[in-house]
């Protein structure tokens, strides 16, 4: 039977996931976002870093080291108690202008009542472009990882495949607007296809 992590993964998620597990099985070295995308037939490689990023929150693929080591399956997933309370830490992300969210292999506990209902991953903020909710520099936020939201919603947008930030969302008509909350910082303006939602935010943490 599959385990919880399988089942609450989207079609394009779960196809990407038994394609990894074919390759694995057939003894093939782990692949590159390149490479993948031709086996896959996919025209973008942003789609497939979505793709890639919700397998790695789900803990069904191993962090992204920035080494160029291709895309390993997770071999000895974590068991069920080990973690439990915890959501990875996938790193820094900007609330300013768009910069990459780097991976990581730490992990934080997480309240109870802060858990997201399905998988999920925390982010470290840079920036204060979010500060007048509340939302400050060095502050973690935890993500809800989906790949649509609502407007108004404050999401993860990766920005052409390379570059996250945290926004509000504003869908317009031929537009992706994403606000800020702070007019110190101006709101940023995308085509719908330069603009992927990777996660929603649900909640928020602060160190002292």
């Amino acid at each position: 039977m599959e385990n919880t992590q399988v089942l609450s993964l989207t079609p394009g998620q779960r196809q990407l996931y038994q394609h990894l597990l074919k390759r694995h099985e057939d003894g093939a070295d782990p692949a590159t976002l390149d490479q993948l995308c031709a086996e896959l037939g996919l025209a973008s490689r942003g789609s497939l870093h979505k793709q890639v990023s919700a397998l790695i929150a789900a803990e069904l693929v191993e962090p992204m080291d920035g080494k160029q080591r291709g895309v390993r399956l997770r071999h000895s997933p974590p068991g069920e108690n080990e973690y439990e309370g915890t959501l990875p830490l996938l790193g820094r992300i900007a609330a300013g202008r768009p910069i990459e969210a780097m991976a990581s292999d730490e992990r934080i506990a997480v309240p109870p009542t802060m858990q997201p209902r399905g998988a999920g991953y925390v982010l470290q903020v840079r920036g204060e472009s979010m500060r007048d909710i509340g939302v400050h520099d060095g502050d973690l936020v935890i993500i809800e990882s989906r790949d649509q939201a609502r407007a108004g919603e404050i999401v993860v947008a990766l920005i052409d495949g390379e570059a996250a930030t945290l926004k509000r969302l504003r869908p317009r008509s031929g537009w992706i607007e994403l606000e800020s909350e702070n007019p110190d910082h101006p709101t940023q303006r995308y085509e719908p296809e330069r603009v992927q939602i990777q996660g929603v935010l649900v909640g928020l943490m602060r160190r002292y």
